[in-house]
């Protein structure tokens, strides 16, 4: 299945670049691979993930991303634990998702937005309590709207 089409709604600029012929077919390769229309939207993609890691890296940028847990649902007021973190951090947690897998294990999604420095210490929190098998943070250079406004 190919990737939907970037549709950028802003002008588009031409670069050029050279790369030597091993990492071009390896590029190419990727692109057939993951269903790529082109090589300037691999290239593309690529850029963004390095540019949400920069600013994640920098810290205070307000991004948006989601905190995906896979732990053993077995240890005693592990659930407990990861519910009262995500009220400690309401203004950052979104929402969460949870679903059952086999042999006690769990995985939880928690959709997360405010500065990136601050959802990378909440994630750490989260990902190192005890029977927590594994997790990840992924950001997002996006920002969700307001949820509700006063005006």
């Amino acid at each position: 299945m190919s990737q939907p089409a970037y549709k950028p709604n802003h002008l588009v600029s031409r670069i050029s670049v050279s790369l030597s012929q091993e990492l071009l077919a390896d590029l190419d390769d990727m692109v057939e691979c993951r269903g790529f229309d082109s090589r300037s939207q691999a290239i593309s993609d690529m850029i963004n993930q390095q540019l949400v890691e920069h600013k994640r890296q920098l810290g205070d940028e307000v991004m948006a991303g989601t905190i995906t847990v896979f732990y053993d649902h077995s240890v005693p007021g592990l659930q407990k634990k990861l519910s009262d973190l995500q009220f400690k951090h309401i203004d950052e947690v979104i929402s969460s998702l949870h679903v059952h897998l086999a042999e006690h294990k769990m995985m939880e999604v928690i959709l997360v937005q405010g500065p990136a420095r601050r959802l990378q210490a909440i994630a750490n929190e989260i990902i190192t309590l005890r029977g927590v098998i594994t997790g990840r943070l992924q950001l997002m250079a996006a920002v969700m709207p307001p949820l509700y406004s006063l005006t």
